[in-house]
């Protein structure tokens, strides 16, 4: 069954959400506005848009894999959370940067993507003297020989 999500579109100048055609399960998110940033800049980006989520669903909302190497930006935050609360037409997603170098995002630009995931079951905790299990070789050790 299809979740459905409302949309407010703030500007008529971006293109409307949609799947990238059988490419990834995440959306891409685009600038609402003309933003030009000098090295060291924080900005924060609007995206033109306010959503209502369904309801149990929260968005996880992560820099596009080419935004680094197209713009020089950083999302600031790693990963942006949006909660189902966040759902007036005066909340917009935003997308929080630093930038690295000077660089110019032009309007319609994607420069972030999004996905829903339910939210995280209650959870129970546990204290115990020993987990019990074999060590693996500590952190950052996976795929060393």
């Amino acid at each position: 069954m299809n979740k459905k999500i409302r949309i407010k579109y703030h500007s008529d100048q971006i293109d409307r959400l949609a799947y990238i055609g059988g490419k990834s399960d995440w959306i891409d998110l685009r600038a609402a506005e003309e933003v030009t940033m000098k090295r060291g800049d924080f900005r924060l980006v609007d995206l033109g848009v306010s959503v209502q989520l369904p309801p149990g669903y929260e968005m996880l909302i992560a820099a596009r894999s080419s935004t680094f190497k197209n713009y020089g930006l950083i999302q600031t935050n790693a990963v942006g959370v949006v909660d189902e609360s966040y759902c007036a037409d005066e909340d917009h997603l935003m997308w929080p940067c630093y930038a690295t170098r000077d660089t110019v995002i032009h309007v319609n630009d994607r420069i972030c993507q999004f996905r829903i995931i339910e939210h995280q079951p209650a959870i129970a905790f546990e204290e115990v003297e020993t987990l019990g299990n074999q060590a693996r070789g500590g952190f950052g050790s996976t795929g060393i020989v």
